[in-house]
């Protein structure tokens, strides 16, 4: 199976990061409701978790966001593939049907986040994904609340990934 990261089209979200992960999961969907299926994961303890991160955010002088709407169920051509376009809350970068889609955090004054799924072909033809997330600090509050957050980010990613894997 390739290495994301060692993707040459993929060059560009993971240099000069501080932090990059890569996650894969096997899937009988297609890209774009595999998108559809992560962004619409908001289960109640989610909510939650975006709660406490308001108070993380006032608590580090961050920009504060708009929480995601946990209402919005999204179908998959919903999912945008045109960089500047929104999905959600994330700006659409770089995307190519079936292949990928990489979206980035709105700006930010303490880090900028790369949040990408990659379609994947393994030797025996079945489809899996790759989902990368990459972080670059800007500000010396970027390491102090990603390092809060981080746990929960594992968690949340992982569930977002498996809700999409069953998605219909």
């Amino acid at each position: 199976m390739q290495k994301v990261a060692d993707d040459p089209r993929f060059k560009r979200f993971f240099e000069n990061m501080d932090y990059a992960d890569v996650k894969t999961i096997t899937a009988d969907v297609g890209l774009r409701q595999f998108i559809a299926g992560m962004l619409s994961y908001q289960p109640w303890w989610l909510t939650g978790l975006y709660r406490v991160r308001e108070i993380l955010v006032k608590g580090l002088g961050l920009v504060e966001h708009d929480l995601p709407d946990g209402s919005i169920t999204l179908k998959a051509e919903d999912i945008s593939f045109t960089p500047g376009d929104n999905a959600l809350f994330f700006i659409v970068r770089a995307a190519e049907e079936e292949c990928f889609w990489i979206a980035e955090t709105p700006p930010d004054n303490h880090l900028t986040a790369f949040f990408g799924v990659v379609t994947l072909r393994s030797e025996d033809e079945k489809s899996s994904f790759g989902v990368f997330t990459t972080v670059r600090y800007i500000h010396w509050t970027g390491p102090v609340y990603f390092n809060l957050i981080r746990p929960f980010h594992h968690l949340v990613v992982d569930r977002m990934m498996r809700a999409a894997a069953v998605t219909r």
